[in-house]
């Protein structure tokens, strides 16, 4: 892992140069009051293309640590004990179950014993009731698919609340809004006297089901020994549950489906007429200052990557640039010193389109049920020489929002 951080720095470096080079080019056109020249906004072009691609790579390489990291610190983690669902908790954990289960999702002989086992949690699980049901993922390749789903959207990469819990029972998260109530000086022996109330209120975290669809994987490769079922599965799970998820955590209504973090939000500017595809700095500076003082600490910007590159070219009153490129370790892109998050499900700048989200995310609450099935489906694509397999997994999403934690940008409409 000391090699892989020692390539990162140096990447970072390399970006850092071909940003001085850029900055020169843009720096030299400001000073001399005119714009680039075509073989200057080639070079340019050249530059921050570059520089993209190596931010690319950086990215994939950190987050393979982190990854990397969060499965070795949960793999840690001593098992619940009590119980006879705790028991079937541990059980999912061990090495024997996910043998026992990835054996007979490649269609392989297995023991007695494994069938046994794998039954005998199944009816156990709090999901999966009916005869004929999937069974439940083992615990490594739960915890894998969860860290791999950050990757697909933009929602799990903020800074959002994740609750794993055992039971899609209502899960009720408090609303409160106390920002109005602060400390005063009372006299020796004085009535400490009574403020006003904060705010109390409560979002109640569901539990919405949602299927893979169809994953279909040849009989040839499932007979293949280095094929790794177990990987390809996750990542193709992965891949599906984090943008159907994504979606909905970020624009979805909250009726019958999560509550999306732009739904969710309240509004913090509107740009002017005209400004139907385009913001300016004064907007992000004022979308900026619409949310409290206490929420601007840990705030972060989110978009999709059209509306990034409309900011990009945005410039300060000095002609300064106002997107600023991570150099240093784990450092992010920045601007007006927030991080951002790109989301391809955050609406593109459009009329009307509320574009831009700034605030503290962790008071978006996502709620992850620990009980992910899967289905075998043999005899349906056997005419095909195919094996249909199917996930099933539940979540919920909703936005603390007393206080008004997270404000949105909207597009003009005319």
């Amino acid at each position: 892992m000391a090699a892989q951080v020692t390539t990162i720095i140096e990447m970072r470096q390399d970006r850092a140069k071909l940003w001085e080079q850029a900055k020169g080019l843009h720096d030299k056109a400001t000073s001399e009051k005119r714009g680039f020249d075509a073989a200057e906004q080639e070079q340019y072009d050249k530059l921050m293309a570059e520089s993209d691609r190596l931010k690319a790579t950086i990215d994939r390489e950190e987050r393979f640590i982190q990854e990397q990291a969060e499965l070795e610190s949960r793999a840690t983690q001593p098992p619940a004990a009590g119980g006879a669902e705790s028991r079937s908790k541990k059980a999912i954990e061990t090495e024997e179950y996910r043998s026992a289960f990835f054996d007979m999702m490649s269609g392989r002989e297995i023991t007695s014993e494994q069938r046994s086992m794998l039954q005998e949690h199944r009816a156990l699980s709090t999901s999966t009731s009916a005869p004929g049901a999937g069974y439940t993922v083992p615990q490594g390749f739960y915890n894998g698919l969860i860290e791999a789903m950050k990757w697909y959207g933009g929602m799990r990469q903020s800074r959002a609340t994740v609750l794993r819990t055992a039971s899609g029972n209502p899960l009720p998260i408090p609303n409160v809004d106390d920002t109005g109530n602060k400390a005063v000086i009372v006299a020796e022996n004085a009535a400490a006297g009574l403020g006003p109330d904060p705010s109390f209120g409560q979002k109640v975290l569901g539990a919405y089901k949602y299927s893979s669809k169809t994953i279909l994987i040849s009989i040839e490769l499932l007979q293949d020994s280095a094929f790794d079922l177990e990987a390809y599965l996750r990542r193709a799970i992965a891949e599906r549950f984090g943008r159907g998820t994504n979606e909905h955590f970020t624009v979805g209504t909250g009726v019958g489906q999560p509550q999306g973090a732009v739904t969710g939000a309240a509004q913090g500017k509107v740009g002017a007429t005209g400004q139907t595809t385009s913001i300016t700095v004064d907007d992000l500076i004022d979308l900026e200052h619409s949310v409290d003082p206490a929420y601007r600490g840990v705030s972060q910007f989110m978009f999709a990557d059209s509306s990034l590159k409309a900011i990009k070219k945005l410039k300060d009153n000095t002609g300064r640039l106002l997107w600023v490129p991570g150099v240093a370790l784990n450092q992010p892109d920045s601007i007006l010193n927030y991080s951002y998050i790109i989301n391809s499900d955050m609406p593109a700048m459009a009329a009307n389109a509320k574009s831009v989200l700034f605030g503290d995310f962790s008071k978006y609450f996502i709620r992850d049920v620990m009980d992910v099935t899967i289905i075998r489906m043999a005899e349906k694509y056997a005419e095909s020489g195919q094996v249909g397999f199917i996930a099933f997994s539940r979540h919920d999403g909703a936005l603390q929002d007393a206080g008004g934690p997270l404000k949105y940008y909207a597009n003009s409409a005319t």
